[in-house]
């Protein structure tokens, strides 16, 4: 029997026990799989033990596990961000398969015959990964930040305009997610339209004020839980793999 888990804080109402559990039934195997709430990176080392074979990694971690790796995929190198973990004869190996999980969700959304421009809302792993997914699909971006930084602009400094101008836009922010369901990171929605794609990477609520205020404004709209599943399946391939640690 094999043991794994998912490391972040908090984790109330996480979708991967239960998609997890289901995984195991279906394919006939003991394995386990828990939620470790840890307030602290520095307590991952602890949680280490011989039957454990893997980690997902949430928030808010995904960018500072990556001094408790032993090795880093290159694709997680480049992203910055590991949500990923597989752990053989001891050693850490990350990896990152939210782009994977991104681009399968986001992708049969486009419109071939369309040019796009994404505002992609925050900066943090969640972020990178998805900035590399958009730039493996030839989509350029606006990162928004809640910070003023050369690669990117303040929440502040969003205009309607600007909204109106970008048709894709991404929230890769943990505003909106529960309890905090009344919460919306984007200003003047009323600048969304019909020929918007917005994509919230959060799933609880399944439509967070943000898709309902899209919707509204008959913007074509897609949470996040489709993206959990692709980059969960795209976990569960890893940990079944053997890869090298010398």
């Amino acid at each position: 029997m094999s043991a794994y888990g998912l490391i972040g804080y908090p984790l109330s109402h996480s979708f991967s026990p239960a998609y997890f559990e289901k995984k195991f039934a279906a394919l006939h195997r003991n394995d386990s799989y828990a939620l470790f709430p840890i307030q602290d990176i520095n307590e991952l080392p602890a949680l280490i033990h011989p039957n454990l074979a893997g980690l997902n990694v949430t928030l808010p971690y995904k960018e500072t596990v990556l001094k408790y790796l032993d090795y880093i995929d290159a694709t997680a190198q480049a992203i910055g961000a590991v949500n990923c973990i597989k752990i053989s004869h001891g050693k850490l190996i990350g990896f990152n398969t939210d782009w994977i999980g991104f681009t399968k969700s986001m992708q049969p959304l486009l419109d071939t015959k369309k040019t796009y421009t994404a505002l992609l809302l925050g900066t943090g792993g969640a972020s990178k990964a998805v900035q590399y997914a958009l730039t493996q699909l030839h989509i350029p971006f606006q990162l928004v930040s809640r910070k003023s930084a050369t690669t990117s602009i303040h929440f502040d400094a969003l205009t309607p305009s600007i909204i109106a101008a970008h048709k894709l836009i991404i929230n890769t922010t943990p505003v909106g997610m529960y309890p905090e369901i009344n919460a919306c990171p984007l200003p003047f929605t009323e600048a969304l339209g019909d020929q918007h794609i917005v994509m919230d990477l959060l799933y609880n609520p399944s439509e967070t004020l943000l898709l309902q205020k899209a919707a509204a404004k008959g913007a074509l709209i897609k949470n996040g839980y489709d993206m959990l599943c692709f980059q969960a399946d795209a976990c569960w391939e890893i940990w079944q793999q053997a890869y090298p640690t010398e």
